[in-house]
């Protein structure tokens, strides 16, 4: 991997502020912070997904990867957040500092995958509600339920896969939403799909993922999230978990690239599948 050529970032990418929008008459409004952060605002509360606003993914945010766009809803501009969706442990998807400041702020129940609750009340969460795959959370407003996902978790070379990782399915009315979390490709896409229904909005990584030979365990390339898009059924896909910190080998703007490739080739309309700019939104009607 050290052996492989690294395509070159830029520094930092200016991403303007935003505020939340409002939801009005939506269903359901999503709005894109940056990596995997996403402000889900539902009529029975907030969501926001693997809360990052650190500038390194990395212990003490002092070492790991830099962040090159800043989150685009300012973290002291968050509305009330009632639910936060943890889908593992890895430092650019749970970031301690962040989630104290939620704790403190907003009391938010944390629904997260088994083994992450003592993590996660480290911060200061009073409210955790751990899962394995397929069960349902008992907590929280929205039906949530935990699904599988193709990956791994550690925060230290020592307790590789002590904790669980997976994504989500949230119910908000009629409308369904599948949340990844950072998933690799394989069949579980046709599993959710046969167990939950078709999915109205589907947000799905597309970052990360060179060089295959040591990636594709890991994470999804563009290819493989369009398949993920189809296998799913879903209605709309959303790319999450790209431009924001550099933690593979390909370019800051291949991953959008390989996106409009793979819709192409797969005869799927940008409509169907897209990538939000930072601090962009998506009002599911």
């Amino acid at each position: 991997m050290l052996r492989e050529r690294r395509t070159p970032w830029p520094k930092s990418v200016d991403v303007p502020l935003r505020q939340p929008p409002a939801r009005g008459d939506a269903a359901v409004v999503v709005t894109f912070i940056g990596h995997s952060t996403f402000l889900i605002q539902t009529p029975a509360g907030n969501i926001l997904t693997d809360p990052m606003y650190s500038e390194r993914a990395g212990p003490f945010n002092i070492v790991g990867p830099k962040r090159v766009r800043r989150p685009a809803i300012p973290l002291e501009g968050l509305p009330r957040i009632a639910t936060v969706l943890l889908s593992h442990n890895h430092y650019d998807h749970c970031d301690l500092r962040t989630l104290r400041f939620l704790a403190e702020r907003f009391d938010p129940i944390v629904v997260t995958p088994l083994g992450n609750g003592p993590l996660v009340r480290s911060a200061g969460v009073r409210r955790v509600e751990e899962l394995d795959w397929w069960q349902s959370a008992k907590t929280v407003p929205e039906p949530t339920s935990v699904t599988p996902a193709h990956h791994f978790s550690a925060r230290t070379p020592f307790d590789r896969n002590r904790a669980l990782w997976g994504g989500f399915m949230l119910t908000v009315g009629t409308k369904r939403i599948f949340f990844a979390g950072d998933t690799a490709y394989s069949p579980l896409f046709g599993d959710i799909h046969a167990r939950c229904g078709a999915v109205d909005l589907a947000l799905l990584p597309i970052g990360a993922y060179e060089p295959r030979w040591f990636m594709s365990s890991v994470h999804m390339n563009p290819a493989e999230a369009v398949q993920a898009h189809l296998d799913l059924h879903a209605r709309r896909s959303i790319a999450t978990h790209f431009g924001t910190f550099r933690l593979t080998m390909e370019g800051i703007d291949d991953p959008l690239r390989a996106l409009a490739e793979a819709r192409t080739a797969r005869g799927v309309n940008v409509s169907d599948f897209e990538a939000l700019e930072f601090g962009a939104s998506f009002r599911l009607e």
